[in-house]
């Protein structure tokens, strides 16, 4: 490939190999934080190399090649200053047992990142913490992007991320598939990171696009992994299940100049039907074993949604009743959000207003701006329309997402001109 034609597909492409290339190093060398920083070396030298150079024919091999020179070189400066004598005598192994070679590296029967996003998930870690440094190194996501999902401040989860890896360091974990009972403990934490990066792929949090489809792309495909791994757990294959549902609908989400188009306005002949039918099949599959789980709840709310034929065809009191569960058994203020404007779709605006008022004293929420955008929408279909273009200003100004800010200028500016 020419350089010309690398330049546009290099952010993309080291996004998608970062986690594979993490995960053979770590496989190797067995030091998380010192495998991320020589990952993270390697990916900088590619991003300056390859615009110009033109990506190599191997480029996964050429940066575990790059990464694991890197881990050599830090390897071989301890065992020089420690001069222990184990230390030595790995100094003296042949270079070609250092370096891994790429035909070894590309057995396609290794899932390098579904063992890294487990590795992250160990039991040694707080689940915020787990679920933060997977984010960073299976992902990709910013400490930034980390710290929106999370509704905390960008040090306090810089912090978080930097105490992981320390911690990983310490427990001596190996870079291999846990036993069943220790897989069992981590899955909750696995999913949860999954559905963390699905969101911020679908809908990201910041920047000029509405969405990043390398993200939620990668999202599905290990939950794929993870369903294969485990076909009978109803959650898994809930999430999965979920992920297809909503993912169904992306093409339909913005216009020509990448603007945002509500789930009401959206052309549903966009949707992708063949998404739609595997996610229905699956959750409908998960909700007949029996135990029912967030992750299922959340994938039928997405089927009752995409069944309907136009959107006042849709089931409201099906999707209350079913926000009703999720409810009660998530102290999430998002459901809450949600089971707020089913209601409201459901008894009329003032009922979710009234629903909304608990949400102001919850500190994860009260300064959201889609708190403000719901209650906006609230007071705009009870025709306040002053009150509600006021709430769309406060709403845009809160958001780092241009999409959603332009979208929600858009609407205060068409009420006060209508008014």
């Amino acid at each position: 490939m020419s350089a010309a034609d690398a330049s546009p597909t290099c952010e993309h492409l080291l996004r998608e190999l970062a986690p594979q290339v993490l995960g053979a190093v770590v496989r190797r060398y067995g030091d998380f934080s010192a495998a991320e920083d020589a990952v993270q070396e390697a990916l900088y030298v590619a991003s300056t190399k390859w615009p110009e150079q033109g990506v190599p024919d191997n480029p996964r091999a050429w940066l575990i090649q790059v990464a694991a020179r890197r881990v050599t070189d830090q390897l071989r400066s301890e065992l020089s200053r420690r001069r222990r004598e184990t230390a030595i005598a790995l100094q003296e192994l042949p270079e070609e047992q250092l370096v891994p070679s790429p035909d070894e590296e590309q057995e396609p029967e290794r899932e390098d990142t579904l063992l890294l996003l487990f590795m992250c998930c160990h039991a040694s870690l707080t689940r915020a913490t787990s679920i933060a440094l997977t984010l960073r190194a299976v992902a990709g996501l910013t400490t930034a992007e980390i710290a929106h999902a999370f509704l905390v401040p960008e040090a306090t989860m810089a912090q978080r991320i930097s105490r992981a890896k320390q911690q990983i360091k310490k427990s001596g974990v190996g870079f291999q598939m846990p036993n069943e009972r220790d897989r069992d403990e981590r899955l909750s934490s696995v999913l949860h990171v999954l559905y963390l990066v699905f969101n911020e792929g679908y809908a990201s949090s910041a920047g000029e696009s509405l969405s990043r489809v390398d993200l939620s792309s990668e999202a599905i495909r290990l939950a794929r992994s993870v369903h294969r791994l485990l076909p009978d757990d109803g959650e898994v294959a809930g999430l999965l299940a979920l992920m297809l549902l909503t993912d169904a609908r992306r093409a339909a989400r913005s216009g020509p100049n990448g603007e945002l188009i509500p789930l009401d306005e959206q052309d549903r002949s966009l949707w992708d039907r063949s998404m739609i039918a595997e996610g229905v099949a699956l959750v409908s599959t998960a909700l007949s074993k029996g135990a029912v789980g967030a992750y299922q709840l959340q994938a039928a709310i997405a089927a009752v949604h995409d069944e309907a034929a136009r959107h006042e065809d849709t089931d409201w009191p099906q999707i209350l009743a079913l926000y009703g569960l999720l409810k009660a058994m998530s102290d999430n203020p998002m459901v809450a959000l949600n089971h707020a404007i089913a209601a409201a779709m459901v008894h009329g605006p003032e009922r979710g207003l009234e629903l909304l008022l608990p949400l102001d004293g919850d500190a994860r929420i009260a300064s959201h701006h889609r708190l403000t955008a719901v209650r906006a929408h609230l007071y705009e279909r009870m025709g306040e329309r002053e009150r509600a273009a006021s709430l769309y200003r406060a709403a845009a100004k809160a958001t780092s997402s241009v999409p959603e800010r332009n979208y929600l200028w858009m609407k205060a500016s068409r009420l006060a001109a209508s008014g």
